[in-house]
């Protein structure tokens, strides 16, 4: 365990439990175990103890620095790996560097000992750090206790309040998703609302493409702007993957380069821009963020700034289309 990373756990606790006027250690009893413990005694978390071991986190997750894991499950690890193409969790922590399980797992690490009934609505920040700051968790209490992660898709804690006897685990039906660790089609592949987007870019060829150094910038139709699309054109899925033009189409919604919502602000603040695609044609981006194509079709953006290992996913509510040829 490098000195770095004992010192980043301590550091962020104590800033932690500092901004929060210290925790109920006193009042409560302290479990004898510690957190990778009461993993390693639990057989549902068997791969989650296989990632901590391969990534080199046992001691600072053994220590006595306060922590709160939002701990998955086998089968959240299950369902993780079999998205991105893995055969189960084992095989996605067989596969994954040591490096990248690292930023997954501290991803799913918050400094302090934070029981549920401490928890407040709003964002929390992990052990992860990502672009020279603490990489988020988004919180919500309404139903219960959600997380959503920087993919935009959403864990449930299932089991809450483990104590332990240097923080508490609560467990979770989800893998979290950090930001810049897995490519663009992984991520894509991780959030079922891709799942046309991804099944077209399978069709097209463009995996290796679009999971190559690049980087770049995906503007990405949700399921419900493929449907929309498809009523609108009169075709059904299976006509639009047939299609000879769907590589065509896919690569007019990909732009070269690492292109964040913070430049395409800086692109239009003297005038609506056109932007070149992959595909070789341009669209329009208008002061008010809006996109218009090459058949004066228009999309939104609804979601911005997914950050991938090879660039940025932007997420739009329509599909784009490239103009008619002559």
């Amino acid at each position: 365990m490098s000195r770095w990373l004992k010192s980043m756990l301590v550091a962020s606790s104590v800033a932690f439990l500092a901004a929060c006027g210290g925790g109920d250690d006193d009042d409560d009893a302290v479990a004898s175990q510690n957190i990778v413990q009461i993993a390693q005694g639990n057989p549902a978390f068997s791969t989650l103890v296989a990632a901590v071991v391969k990534a080199d986190l046992v001691d600072a997750l053994s220590g006595d620095t306060q922590l709160t894991v939002f701990a998955p499950t086998n089968e959240a690890f299950d369902a993780a790996a079999q998205a991105i193409g893995l055969a189960d969790g084992t095989a996605l922590v067989e596969t994954l560097p040591a490096d990248a399980l690292g930023k997954i797992l501290t991803y799913h690490v918050v400094a302090g000992d934070n029981p549920s009934t401490s928890l407040t609505a709003g964002t929390l920040p992990t052990l992860y750090t990502f672009e020279d700051s603490a990489a988020t968790l988004g919180l919500s209490l309404t139903g219960g206790v959600i997380l959503t992660d920087a993919l935009g898709t959403t864990a449930n804690v299932t089991t809450p309040d483990i104590d332990a006897s240097n923080g508490v685990i609560h467990v979770i039906d989800k893998v979290l998703v950090p930001p810049g660790v897995l490519d663009i089609v992984q991520m894509a592949r991780l959030n079922p609302t891709f799942s046309t987007l991804v099944a077209a870019v399978e069709e097209a060829d463009l995996v290796a493409t679009l999971s190559g150094t690049g980087p770049f910038t995906v503007f990405a139709p949700t399921n419900d702007a493929f449907a929309a699309a498809l009523a609108e054109l009169d075709l059904t899925a299976e006509q639009l993957l047939a299609s000879p033009d769907l590589a065509a189409i896919l690569t007019y919604h990909v732009v070269g380069g690492d292109l964040r919502a913070a430049d395409v602000v800086a692109l239009v603040s003297g005038g609506a821009a056109d932007v070149t695609t992959v595909q070789g044609d341009t669209f329009n981006v208008s002061p008010a963020l809006v996109i218009t194509d090459g058949r004066a079709r228009t999309a939104n953006l609804v979601a911005t700034d997914v950050v991938a290992s090879n660039g940025v996913i932007h997420v739009i509510d329509a599909v784009i289309l490239p103009p008619v040829a002559p």
